[in-house]
């Protein structure tokens, strides 16, 4: 009599048959697969968005920054020792071009008066408009540009003649100087011309709200006491700090402390600070609809389970392993939720340059964002679909096909 002949040894399962059959879930259900895998998308979009937007604008800063420059320091009169509105001395600008390591310095003054679009407009309504008496150095000082038009000249600054700065120009409704027909603003009671419009100038935002006379024309045509409301200088970057400490005494040498000197470029860095900690909120929300993601694609695994009871039966008579069966489904349950990470990270990365773009920043994409994205979502649905793979690895045969 002949010895039994033993079994063959199961068949192992390559990882490209493991992916195919993981695969072959998802083509049989796809309404309930694109479902599942919008949930994961959602979560990993957002959380991408939330780290390339503001990383596309702590880049548009330093650009700026760059171009700018970090070595500009403003100055204007504080409070008094009473509570009062403190006022500079006059002829401020050649003591401190006296400071050694001053490249260049430059004020303005404020000019009360009213400036309106035209004789229509109420004299009450400003549009939150300044009118500051300026001299021609005022933009080289401050490394401006002229958007539209051209700047103050020493030949144009005894005359009505003003430019806007991006943000007055935007509520007055003025976009570009035609120089054969150019625009003009009423202020007070007198037309001014309008010579030229300036770009945006983030170190100087009260410029940008304000519209600029010529000093001389300030003087003559609207009351200018021609007192210095704020003083802006360049120093040498590595002397700013200590012309920073000197330019209260230098300016006003009988009462420093009634001299407030401010940095704008560690304004901006602090306002890039505190969108951080929104930063911070948002991708926490970001985690959220990624881990209700993960729930979705987990019920989802769970189901699937159950509604395959006899495929799964049918497999384990046939000589499928428990280990064969659990890699199927969780294979399943990784390549959903990968699919929708990927499809999360195009739809980030969309939105990221959409929203770059409206803003004119360049699109920053962290590669850890993009990479993270499709990683995690792989993880969350490994983790997702641990439960139903090893329930559906439990199954006996004879119950699965009952």
């Amino acid at each position: 009599m002949s010895a039994p002949v033993a079994p063959p040894p199961p068949v192992r399962l390559g990882p490209s048959d493991v992916v195919s059959l993981g695969a072959h879930g998802m083509r049989t259900r796809p309404v309930r697969a694109v479902l599942s895998a919008l949930g994961i998308a959602i979560g990993v979009a957002a959380m991408v968005a939330v780290l390339a937007v503001p990383a596309s604008a702590s880049k548009a800063l330093q650009d700026r920054l760059a171009a700018m420059g970090t070595n500009l320091l403003t100055a204007g009169p504080g409070k008094t020792l009473f509570g009062k509105q403190a006022k500079l001395p006059d002829g401020v600008i050649p003591m401190v071009r006296r400071i050694a390591p001053v490249t260049g310095a430059v004020e303005t003054g404020r000019v009360e008066a009213k400036v309106r679009r035209n004789d229509h407009i109420p004299k009450d309504d400003t549009s939150g408009l300044a009118v500051l008496a300026a001299h021609p150095d005022l933009l080289p000082v401050l490394g401006g540009t002229v958007r539209s038009g051209e700047f103050l000249t020493p030949a144009n600054q005894r005359y009505p003649v003003v430019v806007l700065g991006s943000e007055a120009a935007a509520r007055l409704g003025v976009d570009h100087v035609d120089p054969a027909r150019p625009p003009r603003v009423l202020i007070g009671d007198a037309w001014f011309t309008v010579a030229g419009v300036l770009g945006p100038m983030p170190l100087a935002p009260e410029v940008e709200r304000a519209v600029l006379v010529g000093w001389e024309a300030a003087s003559t045509l609207l009351g200018f006491d021609g007192h210095a409301g704020t003083v802006y200088v360049r120093a040498q970057e590595s002397e700013v700090d200590t012309v920073r400490s000197v330019l209260g005494a230098t300016l006003n040498p009988a009462a420093p402390n009634e001299v407030e000197v401010r940095r704008p470029s560690d304004a901006l860095a602090a306002q890039q600070l505190t969108r951080s900690t929104y930063d911070a909120l948002f991708l926490g929300l970001g985690g959220v609809a990624l881990l209700v993601g993960g729930v979705g694609v987990a019920n989802t695994m769970v189901i699937s389970v159950l509604e395959r009871r006899r495929e799964i039966g049918l497999r384990r008579a046939l000589g499928a392993t428990k280990r064969q069966i659990r890699g199927q489904f969780l294979a399943e349950s990784v390549l959903l939720s990968g699919l929708g990470g990927l499809v999360g990270v195009l739809i980030g990365v969309a939105v990221t340059a959409g929203y770059a773009l409206s803003q004119g920043w360049p699109a920053v994409l962290p590669p850890v964002a993009l990479a993270g994205g499709v990683v995690v979502s792989a993880v969350v649905g490994a983790v997702a679909g641990a439960y139903p793979a090893m329930r559906a690895a439990r199954l006996p045969p004879t119950q699965a096909l009952a």
